[in-house]
């Protein structure tokens, strides 16, 4: 994981943690101001709430500093619960003490009881979370959202280097899915590989002897949308000046050609996460409504499943509300001479296949709400380019056509705003999408969801 991205993280759970202190505290009150009624009626009432409100501002922004000092950020990604437990309770227990030491030290009258308990609720609430995140690290989603699939090019000595390297330290999300040699293989067979494993960023490893094998793999990746990460340390300290990143304490050059790691690609996220939800929940009623009509009006399951291209050409199954007949793929050899699209993709108006409830479902976009449900399990995101099929996507002409892919496809984008699918020339269609990832923002994202909602009730240019 780069520089970058482990701030990024570490940042993310410093907010989390010191939310989950600062709830632990009101807690801890609440549960301290109903002793003397409930478990212990001698005991004397406690101060109200409002008495205890200054101290949030040195549990809050202090929490995460003891957590950073006892090394609780520095764990593996997948660390275990023992790794977790000693560092977590060393900063619990100096968080109870200087709390404690610093009323004393103001000569602040307020019950000892709330700041003991403070400590051991934090210790809990803290504890789960990360507990809830090892768990869920672990199962197969989990790691095919944290792992990075990379492909190491270079000598053979300076990748055996690497890979010893990665495993010595125990990179979780890192996953080695292929090897290239730059001294007997040619370029072709990086990009074979990128288009095999789907891999996520390739790691150029050599000497500089090799700047013209290089130069290639980065042009490669560049068409292809993927990152590279130059281990730049053949330069010694003579680029130094220059490092923009680092990968395991060597000087890394990225070159990338999609939006990099930030806050707003985790505010882009957390928007899909709440969206998709409510989203679903809103519409049940029309969900359950439109299964059923599908069910009544013709044979065949509700839900038409496909193999779709996702994030750098990973497949995933995309689903849709069926809208054909349930012969329609056998069918489709049949229309082929009939594509109104130029290029790799289909497309057909008045498709024969189509049925009567399919042609509305297809006009107002409600065959598409299904892959909510792809939003929620991080295979697509509200907003990107439209996953295409594998089988569309292997026959790409332009290796430049496969940097739509570098980013999660989406619900809507720039492509479905501008006519739909009236843009009838798939290299249109690509430059709206390569246009969005080069100015994506969060911005624009809540843009082309503002003006997909009048294009999808107008129905203006569905077919």
């Amino acid at each position: 994981m780069l520089r970058r991205q482990r701030q990024i993280r570490t940042q993310v759970h410093q907010f989390l943690d010191a939310g989950l202190f600062a709830f632990a505290y009101l807690l801890a009150h609440c549960l301290r101001s109903q002793w003397p009624n409930q478990y212990f009626p001698n005991t004397p009432a406690i101060e109200h709430f409002g008495s205890y409100l200054s101290l949030y501002l040195i549990i809050i922004p202090f929490a995460p500093l003891l957590l950073e000092s006892q090394g609780f950020y520095n764990r593996p990604l997948l660390a275990s619960w023992r790794q977790t437990i000693w560092p977590l309770l060393k900063a619990c227990v100096w968080s109870v003490v200087g709390v404690i030491l610093l009323l004393f030290i103001l000569r602040i009258q307020l019950a000892r009881s709330v700041i003991i308990l403070f400590g051991g609720i934090s210790f809990l609430l803290v504890f789960a979370k990360e507990e809830i995140i090892r768990i869920w690290s672990h199962t197969k989603l989990g790691l095919e959202q944290i792992r990075t699939r990379v492909i190491l090019v270079g000598t053979p000595e300076d990748t055996v280097r690497l890979e010893g390297e990665l495993k010595k330290g125990a990179t979780e999300d890192i996953e080695i899915v292929a090897r290239v040699n730059l001294n007997e293989e040619s370029i072709d067979r990086l990009t074979d590989l990128l288009h095999e494993h789907a891999a996520n960023s390739v790691i150029l490893s050599a000497q500089h002897t090799l700047f013209g094998q290089i130069e290639k793999a980065i042009e490669v990746c560049e068409l292809e949308g993927v990152e590279v990460w130059l281990l730049a340390d053949f330069f010694k300290t003579q680029v130094s000046h220059v490092l923009l990143d680092d990968f395991r304490g060597r000087p890394t050059l990225v070159f990338r050609s999609t939006p990099e790691a930030s806050w707003q690609g985790l505010a882009k996220q957390a928007v899909d996460l709440v969206l998709a939800t409510a989203m679903l929940i809103g519409l049940s009623p029309l969900l359950l409504l439109v299964g059923v009509l599908i069910k009544l009006t013709s044979q065949g399951p509700i839900l038409f499943r496909q193999q779709r291209a996702g994030l750098n050409g990973r497949p995933f199954t995309m689903l849709k509300f069926r809208t054909m007949s349930s012969d329609a793929e056998q069918h489709r050899h049949e229309l082929e001479a009939l594509n109104e699209m130029k290029g790799p993709v289909f497309k057909l108006s008045n498709d024969p296949r189509i049925t009567s409830v399919g042609r509305w479902l297809r006009r107002y976009s409600i065959d598409e709400l299904p892959q909510l449900w792809n939003v929620l399990r991080a295979e697509m995101s509200l907003v990107g380019p439209r996953p295409l099929p594998v089988s569309e996507v292997k026959r790409f002409d332009d290796l430049a056509h496969r940097r739509r892919l570098s980013v999660k496809p989406g619900l809507t984008c720039l492509w479905q705003i501008s006519g739909r699918n009236n843009v009838q020339d798939f290299k249109e269609w690509v430059r709206l999408d390569l246009e969005y990832i080069d100015n994506w923002s969060l911005w624009l994202d809540f843009k082309i969801l503002l003006r997909t909602i009048p294009v999808v009730f107008s129905g203006e240019g569905a077919k």
